[in-house]
């Protein structure tokens, strides 16, 4: 099984702000869709709560809660209560995608193959953060392209020391 890191990342590391995105870019949404279909989407329960459309559709959705009670407050959800039980149920998938927030990134970063990011040209205010990505290195790093006035690209990176690593664009 491939764990596969997915976030939109500004220069200055913000992910959220209150519970949003700090920009709007539609090609961002569509590559997320693209890369995840079908896949299963591991998250904390405050990007389950952001999202606009529940359950994200065509994919399993998985949230993460430590409250024992949480299962019946997720419609259309498996809930489990750490990413390490998640992982343990999740080995029948080829590759399953972790969608956020900034905890959820943080405990899954060390135990990833593969971060895809689109670096957000803007240093916003925000509330949430990517942690720092040590132990990867670039496999892929798009052009600049431009959005609404806002630049942005896309890249991915791979767990180093790793062999036949392939990307998406």
């Amino acid at each position: 099984m491939q764990i596969s890191i997915i976030a939109a990342v500004a220069l200055n590391d913000v992910i959220g702000c209150q519970g949003k995105l700090p920009w709007q870019l539609s090609a961002d949404l569509k590559r997320f869709r693209e890369l995840t279909l079908g896949k299963p989407v591991i998250m904390g329960r405050k990007t389950w709560e952001s999202l606009p459309r529940k359950p994200l559709p065509n994919r399993i959705n998985v949230v993460i809660s430590s409250d024992p009670a949480a299962q019946g407050r997720f419609q259309d959800a498996t809930v489990v209560h750490s990413l390490e039980s998640v992982l343990n149920i999740a080995h029948a998938f080829r590759e399953v995608f972790i969608i956020g927030g900034g905890e959820i990134y943080r405990q899954a970063l060390p135990l990833a193959d593969r971060v895809h990011l689109t670096r957000v040209n803007l240093e916003p205010e925000g509330d949430v953060t990517f942690p720092e990505m040590t132990g990867f290195r670039p496999a892929l790093i798009g052009d600049w392209q431009i959005e609404n006035g806002i630049q942005f690209r896309y890249e991915t990176h791979v767990k180093e020391g790793a062999v036949n690593v392939q990307t998406a664009k």
